[in-house]
């Protein structure tokens, strides 16, 4: 069996004078939970949208399992939707809500009964089999909209913006629902959503879209570590960029970036650049570290020192904003241990700030110009 259980091939889509998607190409695994990651207009709705067969594209195949299903009515493919306004019968109970499907499908009364309770089961609402959606909270309403999708046995489930509604706590118990439902199940989700945050903590792969087109496809790791271009650094969580020039290349596998204002900052030279190429080099804040004092010297570290300007504390974590050398450099220190008994380091304070040489990411100027060019 094909492993790739999705294929999208060259799809292009335009509305009036403006590309929605620009011949974009991937494919999601059978029993991926796979995000459609990226700003409003990026086109990742409009990929689901043609996927469950609501729009069509103007060019390009989607291939299902080895079968193209490009044009195939929505309501002969095996994919379910749920959108973020749940879209239950008010008049029925969240029993019938999930029996729906079934009714309309003439499935058997002993079937209904099973598959209705199973579903129940899923999302662990057995309770509240009998009430009212307008009895329900938010969170309860998307889990029985979600059960309703999947009592079909659909081999796709898509999730369109699915936690939007949701106020912060209800969105974070919902993506462990989410995750411990797709682990139940086992069937391939696509979930669209533009929270870096959502798409991180549940996905095995991230399509990351920008205008129409694909940026960069991988794992919550390797677009969050190795991004293809400043558009994914910038937009999957926070950042420091430095624009620079290769200066030298040691011996030792790193490289001297020549940095306006700054002392030569050493980085893994892992894109293999020479002499005199211009890079941007990015540095995760919460890969550098900060301090009163000096750190101990390190042939591999970075250091600097700086001025506090901002300090935001969010009880796990602080984040501060720093002036170096001229320049706002973002830091997150994350609390390991009680600061009840520690001094803080507060606004004005005189730091240092330093990061291994690893733990930099080197962009090449061809990718910084493409990405800023679209």
């Amino acid at each position: 069996m094909n492993p790739e259980s999705i294929i999208f091939e060259n799809i292009t889509k335009r509305f009036k004078e403006s590309k929605a998607l620009d011949n974009v190409s991937f494919s999601i695994k059978k029993g991926e939970f796979f995000s459609l990651l990226g700003p409003s207009g990026c086109g990742k709705t409009t990929l689901l949208r043609i996927l469950a067969g609501f729009e069509k594209p103007e060019s390009g195949r989607i291939i299902l399992d080895g079968k193209d299903i490009t044009d195939l009515p929505a309501n002969k493919r095996p994919i379910n939707t749920v959108f973020q306004n749940y879209a239950l019968f008010p008049h029925l109970t969240i029993w019938e809500n999930i029996a729906f499907g079934l009714r309309i499908a003439n499935r058997p009364e002993n079937e209904i009964k099973n598959e209705v309770e199973r579903m129940l089961a899923l999302i662990q609402m057995e309770e509240q089999a009998y009430k009212k959606p307008d009895n329900i909270s938010g969170g309860q309403k998307q889990r029985v909209a979600i059960a309703r999708a999947l009592v079909n046995h659909p081999q796709i489930l898509l999730l369109d913006e699915p936690l939007a509604a949701l106020d912060l706590k209800l969105r974070q118990k919902m993506l462990l629902d989410l995750d411990r439902i797709h682990d139940e199940v086992g069937i391939t989700f696509i979930f669209v959503t533009h929270d870096q945050g959502e798409a991180m903590a549940v996905s095995d792969r991230i399509a990351v879209l920008r205008k129409g087109k694909l940026e960069q496809i991988g794992t919550p790791v390797q677009v969050y570590e190795t991004p293809n271009n400043t558009f994914v650094a910038d937009f999957i969580g926070d950042t420091n960029f430095f624009e620079g020039v290769v200066e030298e290349i040691p011996q030792n596998d790193y490289t001297r970036l020549k940095v306006k204002d700054f002392s030569p900052i050493l980085c893994f030279n892992d894109k293999k650049l020479k002499k005199g190429d211009a890079v941007h080099l990015s540095v995760r804040p919460e890969k550098i570290q900060l301090s009163r004092t000096p750190p101990k010297e390190n042939p591999l570290h970075n250091a600097f020192p700086g001025v506090v300007k901002e300090v935001i504390y969010k009880g796990d974590h602080t984040h501060f904003g720093l002036n170096v050398l001229g320049r706002k450099i973002l830091v997150t220190q994350h609390h390991s241990r009680s600061l009840a008994d520690e001094a803080p380091i507060r606004w004005e304070d005189e730091v240092w700030i330093w990061w291994h040489a690893d733990n930099g990411f080197m962009l090449e100027r061809s990718q910084v110009l493409e990405a800023s060019n679209e």
